[in-house]
């Protein structure tokens, strides 16, 4: 069969190549062709552009590149006519896929979406245009189906491949002398994120914290495709390292983490390292998401926990200072932090159901197949 793939960022291109290997395991005869990054290649996955292109986040960001977005838009529809696929799988990246999805449909392909938009999050009733457009739906999150049952659609819900990366991971126990570390030093860990957007407002407040604990030493999570000037305020300070793509082996050796909000937040807890969420967008972009938005956290951490598991720094909270007091509070207080691990036990066991892709490419087969 011919799969065509769309995956628009360094997550979503994880995921989506672990797709891939999976469902190469249940169909031999397989070609697939889509747009996405390295590990969708690496899957044997032909790409017709790559997400690097095409990542940006925000309301405003995404309106001031609108012309080049519609632009690989054009290029997606084109390509799908021509390679004419026997399905059209997205993943995640909702601005993007749900317009493919809707051209898909009207060519009578067959499209199926995993890792679905986070329409559950604001304007809620975008759920009804995927119901439209989307065959079939493969949810990684325990309370997704639920939602959807509301819209009179029963959606499969696979498990979540992020467990499964960690649990594939294997620990280096080298890490600390391999990157320079002080054995006898604490590491705090910071997640600045992969899109230049989040560098650019939260690299200066982590170097603000960075000076005022003089007595850890902390690990940078850098990411291949972010050009090094961007952590300049960072590679001034002695007590600051980097690391480049080997995030899993920093939390796991670190007392605590800085953690932008997105999937590295539910990565940071399924690792059981106590972390702290931060987020800040632009003004215009918060303005209006704060408008929108219809659930009352915003790491998944929290919302899969349906609690407040971890301190979420938010716009104008986001300082200094309050980061400061939080890891204050991560590293001295020991209930706080054996609190948040039981949250954290918790939740692994929520989202442990066996391998999401291997769930999702079975059913993928499957559903083809009828």
């Amino acid at each position: 069969m011919r799969y065509y793939i769309i995956a628009g960022e360094r997550s979503g291109d994880l995921h989506a190549g672990n797709l891939a290997k999976a469902i190469k395991e249940f169909d031999q005869d397989v070609e697939f062709r889509g747009f996405g990054g390295e590990n969708m290649k690496e899957a044997g996955v032909e790409l017709r552009v790559h997400y690097a292109d095409l990542a940006f986040m925000g309301f405003a960001e995404v309106l001031a590149n609108i012309n080049k977005i519609s632009n690989y838009i054009k290029i997606c529809k084109a390509d799908i006519l021509a390679y004419k696929p026997d399905v059209v799988i997205l993943v995640d990246y909702g601005g993007f896929n749900m317009r493919i999805a809707k051209f898909a449909k009207k060519q009578n392909q067959k499209v199926f979406y995993y890792i679905t938009p986070k329409v559950w999050a604001w304007y809620q009733s975008r759920a009804l245009t995927l119901k439209a457009n989307i065959d079939r739906m493969f949810v990684i999150l325990p309370f997704e189906k639920d939602f959807f049952k509301k819209f009179d659609w029963d959606v499969d819900y696979v498990g979540n491949p992020v467990l499964d990366a960690v649990k594939s991971h294997e620990s280096d126990v080298n890490f600390l002398q391999n990157h320079s570390f002080e054995k006898d030093k604490p590491v705090i860990a910071l997640l600045p994120g992969s899109r230049k957007q989040e560098l650019k407002t939260v690299i200066p407040v982590m170097a603000q914290v960075a000076k005022r604990f003089n007595d850890f030493q902390f690990g940078v999570a850098m990411v291949d495709n972010i050009d090094n000037s961007f952590y300049k305020e960072l590679e001034a300070l002695p007590n600051v390292k980097f690391v480049q793509n080997n995030t899993y082996n920093l939390l796991l050796n670190s007392k605590v983490a800085i953690v932008t909000s997105g999937t590295a937040t539910l990565e940071t807890a399924l690792l059981k390292t106590p972390q702290v969420v931060i987020y800040k967008t632009s003004t215009v972009s918060y303005f209006i998401a704060k408008n929108f938005i219809r659930v009352p956290y915003i790491s998944l951490v929290n919302l899969i926990a349906n609690k407040g598991v971890v301190k979420e720094l938010i716009q104008g909270e986001m300082n200094a200072e309050e980061v400061s007091k939080e890891l204050t509070l991560l590293v001295r207080d020991q209930h706080y932090r054996k609190q948040m691990l039981n949250d954290y036990e918790n939740i692994y066991k929520t989202l442990d159901i066996g391998s999401a892709s291997q769930n999702a490419a079975k059913l993928i087969i499957k559903y083809l197949q009828k």
